[in-house]
């Protein structure tokens, strides 16, 4: 069996720490052993361990997600990565291209797809490999896990199944009803209907015959480039909803959606991160403040606060679910960025009237870390370094870089930066329609970029 984890969305019901690039699984606020804190894809990566599934284990991400997952849990972690953000259809179908011409899976392997965020026990793993029998003995196009509900929801979709199966480790799926009234949940309860968690699994070569079907290649490589013209559409409505032969197999063990701040609050590791005070006149009351400057909460109840460079929340916890829709008409680019080598933040973004953009960052590079080997195709960049001491790779030389040097980086210029000691600098970028996307990765490691330069016989200064 091969497992295929989804990193996407944005994830903005918990604005203001999740943002496009950073969102609700990599928010390190969760409970780990020996105190420490971790964030939801961390756990995750953990429980796979535990149950021995981790070198079984794929990640498919956008490119703005990767850096992050390397960050967080390490350069081994094997990644698939999305050309552009689309929706779950699509990026299946390209983790399918991808086991298929790449890493050379068999058609005949179960692969079973998994969101990389449920707040679940170690048995829901062992339940995920369960998925390979049931599809085995049933020859079903899908096998799916239903969680037994604890509540009648109307934020989850339920998997009917049909009355007549006699099976006791499966039941066959009669149909789907898409998040029903809490009236229309508790009816679907009474025929024994489940939550539907996300999880589903097919045979590669039925996923492949698919692809073939809608003229869909299976390079990987072709697939990247076709990628932007594949519909947004999500795997339950292009596949399962249409599979003609569905089986589900119920879990009753811990399960939980962490997508909310009122849900999020209750596993976090502690009832505040960051600076501040929560006085003892305030109660139920969680903050998180990742600004430099303290947050004081006083004399209430039920609240979360979450102060973060890209805005401050201050929400009744049982209204914290709207937030979404709240925050529609935002449009900035996010504030802060938690990279492989480090962390980024926005201190001001100004567009003048001739169309010419200016974002000025902080950033920091740990010690011993580089930044990718990279260049952007639209904007210069102004480094002054603050902080530490580091080597910068710049086209055909390395220097030495310190506190107090400046470094101007033109368009087109591949660089990359080492810290030899912690390093800090301000970066100060200018030019029309800065982007994320405006990115261009050569290498990642600094062993690649000094083998770049002997490739081409370039100058390294010492």
């Amino acid at each position: 069996m091969k497992l295929v984890l989804l990193s996407g969305g944005s994830g903005k019901r918990l604005w203001p720490l999740s943002n496009d690039i950073r969102s609700k699984q990599f928010l390190k606020v969760l409970k780990a052993e020996a105190g420490q804190k971790q964030s939801m894809v961390q756990r995750v990566w953990e429980q796979l361990k535990a149950v021995h599934l981790e070198q079984a284990t794929v990640i498919a991400a956008s490119n703005m997600q990767s850096e992050m997952i390397r960050s967080q849990l390490n350069d081994h972690v094997p990644l698939i990565i999305e050309p552009e953000r689309r929706d779950t259809f699509p990026a299946i179908t390209l983790a399918a291209s991808y086991l298929y011409s790449v890493a050379r899976v068999a058609a005949d392997e179960v692969v079973a797809v998994l969101p990389v965020d449920p707040f679940v026990a170690n048995s829901f793993f062992e339940r995920v490999k369960d998925l390979q029998e049931a599809l085995e003995k049933t020859d079903a196009e899908l096998a799916l896990i239903g969680v037994q509900p604890t509540y009648p929801s109307s934020k989850y979709g339920y998997i009917v199944p049909d009355p007549s199966s006699d099976e006791s480790n499966y039941e066959h799926v009669s149909h789907f009803t898409e998040k029903p009234t809490e009236h229309e949940a508790a009816r679907l309860i009474e025929q024994h209907a489940l939550w539907n968690c996300g999880v589903f699994a097919f045979k590669l070569g039925r996923m492949l015959d698919l692809m073939s079907e809608k003229g869909m290649p299976l390079e990987f490589e072709k697939m990247q480039k076709h990628y932007s013209l594949l519909p947004k559409i999500s795997f339950d409505y292009e596949v399962v909803e249409k599979a003609k032969s569905v089986v589900v197999l119920p879990y009753s063990g811990y399960w939980k959606d962490l997508g909310t701040w009122n849900t999020l609050t209750e596993e976090m590791a502690s009832s505040q991160i960051g600076k501040g005070v929560i006085s003892e006149a305030t109660e139920n009351t969680h903050l998180i403040n990742e600004l430099d400057i303290p947050v004081t909460v006083h004399g209430v109840k039920n609240l979360i606060v979450a102060a973060s460079p890209d805005g401050i929340l201050v929400s009744d916890k049982s209204m914290s679910p709207q937030i979404k829709d709240l925050i529609s008409g935002f449009n900035q680019p996010p504030m802060y960025e938690e990279r492989m080598w480090g962390w980024s933040r926005t201190l001001d973004y100004a567009k003048y009237a001739n169309g010419e953009e200016m974002v000025t960052k902080r950033i920091c590079i740990d010690a011993g870390k580089n930044s990718t080997y990279h260049y952007h195709h639209l904007r210069d960049e102004v480094w002054t370094i603050v902080k530490g001491e580091g080597e910068i790779a710049l086209e055909n030389a390395i220097t030495r870089v310190k506190a107090g040097d400046i470094v101007h980086l033109p368009a087109q210029k591949k660089h990359a930066i080492r810290a030899i000691t912690q390093v800090e600098f301000i970066e100060v970028q200018t030019g029309r329609g800065i982007s994320n996307q405006d990115f261009v990765r050569i290498c990642y490691k600094w062993k690649d970029v000094i083998e770049q330069f002997y490739k081409s016989k370039a100058q390294v200064i010492s």
